[in-house]
């Protein structure tokens, strides 16, 4: 079997506050091959953006991470600022949640495009600006030709994501971390976008890491699915698996209160109660026993560790749920929310 394109082995990222240190990812291991798709899904405060910036590197100030993460073999903790600006664009980029703020304000969509290209891949002026048009055209930007002149203030919500996606493209990254990618957008916009990811995914065969609270974008959008909780997982495996089958209480939970097509209007839906417990405070056990109406004596005990359950199916849990009935065949679409 070949080695993974990137594997997270005990990554912790922890944050200086002034109530305590922020354990946001404490112990956190998992694995993208390459050319796949792997969801990372958990309630708002999970960890899931801090994991995602601390395998680019992007951590704030008064912070500090452990463990290893290791690309394409190589261990990017290890490297410098200079060494790990080189990794950035041209070997993994990343869309973030709000386009906005990520974008320039005062320069045009055009230079911005572009820069990366001129300074990973070393090419002309006029080259990268023609791949700057072939870009707008691939992510679906109408008029790239104009739009290339604008400004992000000038595009709506969608149009700047969608500069956001080609921006991340540009450098032709082995893998693409996007990050809450359809937040603020309305329904429609939001399907186009993650249709455009999924299909660009595909076709250059690139890996994925695609982080969002929506159970839906990551049933229906990814190869497998990882449950975060307290900055921990969960759950991990192959997404019909976790979201099929379900063996982790929190999951189960999760998927319980989530609104679905199939839901009967007269069986109420599933209350999680409680709140996620304070980052620089969290029980030593199972981080989710407090909420769990199933949790023994020995799930406030230290651990649990991931165990496996099935083939590439691996629960955090010891009074792990039923499985259910055996998965639907391949073709098949997983059904989460509406």
């Amino acid at each position: 079997m070949s080695e993974p394109l990137l594997e997270v082995r005990d990554l912790r990222a922890y944050i200086g506050s002034p109530r305590g240190t922020v354990k946001a990812v404490d112990g956190v291991s998992l694995a993208v091959d390459r050319s796949q798709a792997l969801g990372i899904v958990g309630e708002s405060g999970s960890g899931k953006s801090v994991m995602a910036r601390a395998i680019m590197g992007q951590m704030p100030p008064r912070s500090a991470r452990t463990g290893e993460v290791l690309f394409q073999g190589r261990d990017l903790l290890g490297l410098s600022r200079k060494q790990i600006e080189t990794v950035w664009g041209k070997q993994i980029a990343m869309v973030f949640q709000d386009p906005g703020r990520s974008l320039s304000p005062v320069v045009k969509v055009e230079r911005q495009l572009t820069e990366g290209m001129r300074r990973h891949l070393g090419v002309s002026k006029s080259e990268a600006a023609s791949r700057a048009l072939d870009l707008l055209n691939e992510v679906g930007v109408p008029d790239p030709e104009r739009r290339l002149q604008n400004y992000p203030h000038e595009l709506s919500g969608g149009m700047r994501q969608r500069v956001m996606i080609a921006i991340a493209l540009a450098c032709e990254p082995d893998l693409l971390i996007a990050d809450e990618p359809t937040t603020a957008l309305d329904v429609t916009i939001q399907r186009q976008i993650l249709d455009l990811l999924r299909r660009v995914q595909t076709e250059r065969g690139m890996s994925l890491m695609l982080i969002s609270h929506d159970l839906a974008v990551v049933a229906g959008c990814t190869d497998r699915a990882s449950v975060m909780y307290a900055g921990k997982l969960a759950e991990i495996g192959a997404t019909r698996q976790v979201f099929e089958s379900p063996q982790h209480r929190y999951t189960r939970a999760l998927l319980g209160a989530t609104p679905s097509i199939d839901h009967d209007r007269h069986t109420p839906f599933t209350l999680i109660r409680g709140t996620l417990p304070p980052p620089t405070d969290p029980p030593p056990g199972c981080r989710f026993a407090p909420r769990c109406d199933h949790a023994l004596d020995a799930c406030v005990e230290p651990g649990p560790d991931m165990v496996d359950v099935g083939t590439d199916h691996r629960v955090a849990c010891l009074n792990r749920a039923e499985p259910e009935a055996p998965v639907a065949a391949e073709e098949d679409e997983v059904r989460v929310g509406g």
